[in-house]
């Protein structure tokens, strides 16, 4: 570091006395004996190879050795592995199947293994999956730290999208309410939300705010989804019979051979193609039940672009209501 330091104010001296104006002689000065300085040690040079050959370049880092500390815990873990620097309980169950199966779902890793497959065989099957399973367990975590950032906090001025758009509540119990327990107006302001008012008193309960705005998109949706049924049933030519409102957890619908149709009522939270795409990817199991690649150019004929609604669906978080 000296010597480069060194080198460098060298060769700002030697810029500057290029272009400065030449000094006069400074008069001889007499001869003085001095004691000479001590001897600077040398500075050792560079060596003339600049870049030294470390033969081929090292392969990246696994995922599996960036989750330092990392540790993913099932609620009902019976079994733990360790995952590179990550520690995973994962749940074990035996059963009747022919192989060793791994599920990554909100709750942790479960394994299920045969009844006769030893438990070292089944630690190498999850050390030969150690990378996909960080994966989906890491996906899973970062899904549900955007779930719950979205956790709604249940009183005047709280919000969530209402087909994608920001809506705000006002709790307003003497508004002359148009429909039943509230209404949708216009922004306050240009390019803020829209507001919902809701025949709520102002010092009602969180738990009151939340059944009176779950009750007022539940009836939204409703009317919604009876329209797209009813805009895409004969596009696919099919008939659906009966619709009723979902609150699962993991499902957004489900169709039956005899023409009903279940559909998650927080899909109101979206925008209208995504809604349309769940919509038809119902309707098309009236004609068929199962996810082959028939089904899929079935869905296709009505929403060409239905891969990439499907990835939003699955990537935006849906508010937490609970």
């Amino acid at each position: 570091m000296q010597g480069l330091l060194q080198f460098t104010m060298d060769l700002f001296e030697g810029l500057g006395s290029e272009f400065a104006k030449p000094e006069p002689p400074a008069p001889r000065p007499k001869k003085v004996r001095k004691a000479a300085p001590p001897a600077m040690p040398p500075v050792p040079s560079a060596p003339r190879q600049e870049a030294v050959d470390t033969g081929p370049a090292l392969p990246a880092i696994p995922l599996r050795d960036t989750l330092a500390l990392a540790r993913f815990a099932h609620p009902q873990a019976t079994r733990e592995v360790v995952l590179g620097s990550a520690r995973v309980a994962y749940e074990f169950k035996r059963g009747k199947r022919k192989t060793i199966g791994f599920l990554v779902g909100a709750e942790g890793l479960s394994v299920r293994a045969p009844r006769w497959v030893a438990l070292r065989d089944v630690d190498a099957a999850i050390q030969e999956k150690a990378d996909w399973i960080l994966r989906k367990l890491l996906e899973t975590q970062q899904r549900h730290a955007r779930v719950e950032a979205t956790r709604i906090e249940w009183k005047d001025g709280a919000g969530f999208p209402f087909m994608g758009e920001p809506v705000v509540i006002r709790l307003d119990p003497k508004h002359g309410f148009a429909s039943v327990g509230g209404t949708l107006d216009d922004a306050e302001v240009e390019g803020g939300p829209r507001i919902l008012r809701l025949a709520v008193a102002q010092n009602a309960a969180p738990s009151q705010i939340r059944d009176a705005a779950q009750a007022w998109l539940m009836r939204q949706a409703r009317k919604l989804f009876i329209e797209r049924l009813d805009h895409f049933a004969p596009l696919l030519g099919v008939r659906w019979q009966k619709l009723s409102l979902s609150n699962a957890a993991t499902r957004w619908g489900s169709a039956s051979a005899d023409g009903s149709i279940r559909l998650n009522w927080r899909l109101i939270h979206f925008r209208l193609p995504v809604i349309d795409y769940v919509v038809a990817h119902e309707l098309a199991h009236l004609r068929v039940m199962d996810h082959s690649h028939r089904f899929w150019e079935t869905v296709e004929r009505v929403v060409p672009d239905y891969d990439l609604l499907r990835r939003q669906l699955k990537d935006e978080a849906v508010p937490r209501w609970n």
